[in-house]
């Protein structure tokens, strides 16, 4: 049984994770889209066919290759790095881009194998312009539930996801503190020396620990 501080390393996971997968859906209100993606994944997460440790491998390759159309991972790292973005050279930028996937994929990967059944609860959509928020709840089977808001952007005839706020703690905002800390101490080469080694720990959300959610840098 998940704690909830495990829960919510879960949840982190599962956006995390669908970062790098790719499904095609039909496009629609952000909300759907989003929930064919999450199903999907819930699906592949409770195949028995897939349980066990000897089949760790295959279960994440079959979740990263559902959802890599659902977020907008530049976008993310760009949101990520805030205001150091603008200076970046386009090799830089693509360079970290990379970088910052690896980091989330090494963050949180491995959590996902604590998915014990918990269910997802669309609770309610805002949308303005091209932008949407989709407000979820995680609900567990102690009967608790943990709020997960997913900030999108219009991309043609799709929604992307950019950032994922679990319980106020914005994934994007988090990450950005530690960036810009290293960047001011140090340089953005320090910054990337550290990225290539990893050596950044995934956002909390339990207890109010972590970046509290702020508007994103556009």
């Amino acid at each position: 049984m998940m704690t909830a501080h495990q829960l919510l390393l879960w949840v982190a996971s599962v956006a995390a994770t669908l970062i790098f997968v790719s499904h095609t859906v039909h496009a629609g209100a952000p909300t759907e889209e989003l929930r064919g993606h999450v199903d999907h994944v819930m699906k592949i997460l409770q195949r028995s066919d897939l349980q066990g440790d000897s089949k760790a491998t295959e279960r994440r390759m079959a979740v990263r290759k559902v959802a890599n159309d659902l977020f907008d991972f530049q976008e993310t790292a760009k949101r990520s790095l805030g205001r150091h973005w603008q200076a970046r050279t386009p090799a830089e930028r693509e360079e970290f881009t990379r970088l910052f996937a690896d980091l989330l994929e090494h963050a949180y990967i491995s959590k996902i194998d604590r998915y014990s059944g918990e269910n997802v609860n669309y609770v309610g959509e805002s949308m303005e312009g091209d932008q949407a928020m989709v407000r979820t709840k995680i609900l567990t089977k102690q009967g608790s539930q943990v709020p997960v808001d997913y900030r999108m952007l219009r991309q043609g005839a799709h929604w992307r996801v950019y950032d994922v706020i679990i319980e106020g703690v914005s994934l994007t905002a988090n990450y950005r503190t530690q960036f810009n800390k290293i960047i001011q101490t140090s340089s953005f080469e320090d910054l990337v020396a550290k990225l290539k080694a990893k050596e950044f720990a995934a956002p909390e959300g339990a207890n109010g620990r972590g970046a509290r959610e702020t508007r994103p840098a556009s």
